[in-house]
């Protein structure tokens, strides 16, 4: 405690001192992007409260480590036992609709702050370790719920699908990154008096907020990667042909991949089929993924109106589903192997 007042610890507390509180500043600019951007949709609540956690965690790092406010280290583990259960129950929402009343919902991921609050009064020593079980727990549950690649987000909008997903898997990431920067941190109190305690935190911890934020942003935007695919597919049925042939139908009478909204939970409810049987039909049948089968169908059009019409390529892409330019050129190539301006000047030139 005496050694704090040297001029090195001094000068190494001055370069770290502005670090937390840039994270957070930086962190409340996403926080009030992605709530301008999800202004005219439904937003992802869990997702901009965890992003306003991480803000808050960021703050209180700077506190406890830069300017030695110890009594924020009272709440600091009740804070971050909150970080896990949001990010889950921000994926959840991608995933599925939940048949449990919001009450027990609130009470089921609250569960892991009135733990570390009980151990706050019982059994302080174990606090560190119950939050790195709790957050490597939830980021396996997070991952279980991921296992079928982008498809499992029955809810996102087919065009943010890969994305999602993509973010999704480095926000379980990022809470492995915390778990183990939480145990690094115990095992340097234990064994080396906090040595290099302040280090670990000013670097993995906010790393770690920072993915958790970046990632949360994305996630609520919301293809999956071509891996994901099923590397080796059942042979196809009888009942995968006739659910092909269903939504081939639906697809072509209703034009339903117009809509720049839909999702697999949707399709299946227009389709009067569940949203498993059309996702694996469409693996095993055609070997992609169901946001790809829409896409293939959004481009197939796009081919069609950019031949046929003068039409800008901007108002195409709207018009066929696509939300994004980025997204409406990869997808397109994909398909393809052009870009939407090369395909139409190549078939001009025909």
């Amino acid at each position: 405690m005496m050694a704090i007042h040297s001029p090195f610890r001094s000068r190494r507390s001055m370069l770290f001192i502005p670090l937390p509180f840039v994270v957070a500043v930086l962190l409340l600019i996403l926080f009030v992007v992605v709530l301008r951007r999800d202004e005219e949709g439904e937003p992802n609540r869990p997702f901009l409260v965890l992003i306003l956690l991480s803000v808050l965690q960021s703050i209180l790092s700077g506190l406890r480590w830069g300017y030695g406010v110890q009594v924020v280290g009272v709440i600091a583990p009740v804070i971050a036992a909150m970080v896990p259960p949001l990010a889950y129950a921000g994926v959840s929402t991608l995933v599925r609709t939940s048949r449990r009343p919001l009450p027990a919902r609130i009470a089921l991921h609250a569960v892991p702050a009135a733990v570390i609050l009980l151990l706050m009064v019982f059994w302080r020593e174990a606090i560190d370790i119950a939050l790195v079980l709790i957050f490597v727990g939830y980021a396996l549950a997070i991952l279980l719920l991921m296992r079928p690649g982008a498809d499992a987000l029955r809810l996102a909008p087919f065009e943010g699908a890969v994305p999602a997903y993509r973010a999704i898997i480095f926000a379980a990431a990022a809470l492995c990154l915390s778990a183990a920067v939480d145990a690094f941190v115990f095992f340097d109190f234990t064994w080396a008096h906090g040595e290099h305690a302040l280090t670990l935190i000013s670097v993995g911890n906010l790393v770690a907020l920072v993915i958790l934020g970046i990632a949360a942003a994305a996630a609520s935007r919301s293809r999956a990667p071509d891996e994901m695919v099923e590397t080796a597919p059942r042979p196809e049925t009888t009942e995968d042909r006739e659910t092909i042939a269903t939504v081939d139908a639906l697809m072509e009478a209703k034009k339903l991949y117009r809509d720049a909204n839909l999702n697999l939970d949707r399709l299946a409810r227009k389709a009067g089929i569940p949203a498993r049987q059309i996702s694996a039909a469409i693996n095993r049948t055609m070997d992609k993924n169901v946001s790809q089968y829409v896409n293939d169908y959004r481009v197939g059009e796009a081919c069609r109106l950019l031949a046929g019409t003068e039409k800008p390529v901007t108002e195409v892409m709207f018009e066929v589903g696509f939300q994004t330019k980025s997204n409406f050129n990869r997808e397109f190539r994909r398909v393809t192997d052009m870009t939407p301006v090369a395909w139409r000047q190549r078939k001009a030139e025909g």
